[in-house]
């Protein structure tokens, strides 16, 4: 049975559980799961090439041990030990990222994973059919590589978790032209199921220099990532071990903006940082506490540029996914793009179809391509149009990657990554325009410009209309809100200044 029909099938057996209820608890499910499977594969490997190699977890949780046994416990006692032995065992290993880094993955992964199932048989019957799988087999891992982007697109369907996916096509667009290199120090700070990861390591591999051990445990040791949720943090752990990375303890379960811009030392700069950050959500409060006082907010994408600029190296260079919001956006907002403008070149922005991200989301987003170090004096924009015929992508025809390959060949000359980076001899086009800093700066640092070889076009396609009109509504009413609290301040400031007029009087 092929890697596809199985893992239908396990979804299949899940669906008549009492206890998983919808894609997202379903693949929570199947997360662990695979992560216990792909991590004793791996341990088999590392057994064979090394005579004295221990496991970093107790021999009787090692899946072979437990679940490779078709007639193996099930009902209740596969129950039992999955919920008083497996879980409780795994969340308290004594494991630290010195100290047994491999066993502190697994307790990193399983943390806060949970066993939805209830029913003993039809967990064997799950159990039975991901061991079906073989992850010694190159094509397997090969063909499960493509079957994990689809278990990641259904994730989307789960409500509010389309924030862990970002389309094949973008990421492996961004890292083409990111260009990453053999032992340079790649970060992805909100990392989701680590896509922009994963198409670094095979843009490395595929550029065949990843060809002796030596060359192989450096690339395993420059992948750095963090992601803030459980279920999107154990499927970027996974995926990392489906690409290779035997420890993949730079992979840690945090909210990256939690910590104090300051403490980010010296030794903790990246060479190149990739990202897609959630955008349209606010943080908790006192995040913002951590940023300088001048550009205070609470927009995760907002701060998440400042982070960015922050932890690139001197002559690194970054890619990040941004609504339009941040680039037309005023306040803070401004300031921060100022600060871009003035520390780093910001020398490209791809603008891409209000569809890219549908049916999840309409908001307009952009690629904005930056290096640290020297400041801005002109930006390049190139805005890749949706294809002849097609009105907006959706969830059965997602954007591929050639729809990129218009930009992909105006970018630079040659293929080469120092062509790349020198972006050399780049022509104004239909698509492709360029802004001087001074005009940038006269616009109060709006970015969002519009090209200016086409024509506006005016949607009279009514879901179009109906979307903006939605989008319309809710500006409104953020703005009704703060004036609300402005007003609400201004009340409680004066009520507090007539009490203390009124006790001095006494």
């Amino acid at each position: 049975m092929s890697v596809s029909n199985i893992v239908k099938s396990i979804q299949d057996i899940m669906r008549k559980d009492a206890g998983v209820d919808g894609d997202a608890q379903r693949i929570g499910q199947m997360a662990w799961l695979l992560f216990l499977k792909i991590f004793d594969s791996q341990e088999e490997e590392l057994e064979l090439l090394q005579n004295d190699y221990e496991s970093p977890i107790p021999s009787e949780l090692l899946w072979r041990n437990w679940a490779s046994d078709k007639e193996g416990i099930t009902g209740e006692a596969m129950l039992k030990f999955i919920n008083d032995e497996l879980f409780p065992a795994l969340k308290n290993l004594h494991a630290s990222p010195t100290s047994n880094a491999r066993g502190f993955v697994a307790k990193e992964a399983f943390s806060d994973a949970f066993n939805y199932m209830k029913n003993g048989t039809l967990l064997r019957q799950v159990v039975n059919k991901v061991d079906e799988i073989d992850f010694h087999s190159s094509d397997a891992r090969h063909t499960f590589g493509d079957l994990y982007e689809k278990i990641l697109k259904d994730l989307q369907s789960s409500g509010n978790s389309g924030e862990f996916y970002t389309p094949r096509a973008v990421t492996r667009f961004v890292v083409e032209m990111i260009d990453p290199q053999l032992g340079e120090k790649v970060m992805d700070p909100a990392c989701g199921t680590g896509g922009f990861l994963a198409c670094t390591m095979d843009h490395i591999k595929e550029s065949g220099v990843v060809n002796t051990p030596e060359a192989s445990q450096t690339l395993q040791k420059q992948i750095y990532g963090v992601e803030k949720k459980q279920l999107p943090h154990l499927l970027c752990t996974t995926n990392m071990l489906l690409h290779g990375i035997e420890v993949p303890s730079q992979i840690r379960h945090d909210n990256t903006l939690a910590r104090p811009l300051r403490d980010w030392g010296l030794r903790e700069r990246f060479k190149v940082v990739v990202a897609n950050p959630p955008f349209g959500g606010m943080e908790e409060d006192g995040i913002e506490l951590n940023f300088p006082a001048a550009t205070r907010t609470r927009e995760t994408a907002d701060l998440f540029l400042q982070l960015i600029i922050h932890i690139l190296e001197a002559n690194g260079r970054a890619a990040i996914v941004l609504p339009d919001g941040t680039l037309f956006g005023e306040g803070v907002k401004t300031k921060i793009k100022e600060k871009l403008l003035n520390e780093c070149n910001l020398h490209t922005i791809v603008r891409l179809p209000n569809s890219v991200f549908a049916p999840y989301t309409s908001i307009k987003t952009n690629i904005l391509f930056f290096e640290k170090g020297t400041p801005t004096e002109n930006i390049w924009y190139y805005e890749v149009p949706l294809p002849e015929g097609v009105k907006a992508f959706n969830k059965t025809k997602p954007m591929k990657l050639e729809q990129f390959d218009g930009c992909a060949d105006w970018w630079g000359e040659g293929k080469t990554q120092k062509s790349k980076l020198k972006r050399k001899n780049r022509k104004t086009n239909e698509q492709a325009w360029q802004v001087s800093i001074d005009e940038i700066k006269a616009r109060n640092y709006n970015l969002d410009i519009k090209n200016p070889h086409q024509e506006e076009q005016v949607s009279h396609d009514p879901d179009e209309l109906l979307i903006n009109y939605a989008q319309q509504q809710g500006d409104i009413q953020k703005l009704r809100d703060q004036l609300k609290d402005i007003l609400a301040a201004a009340l409680t400031d004066s009520a507090g200044k007539t009490g203390k007029a009124r006790g001095a009087n006494k």
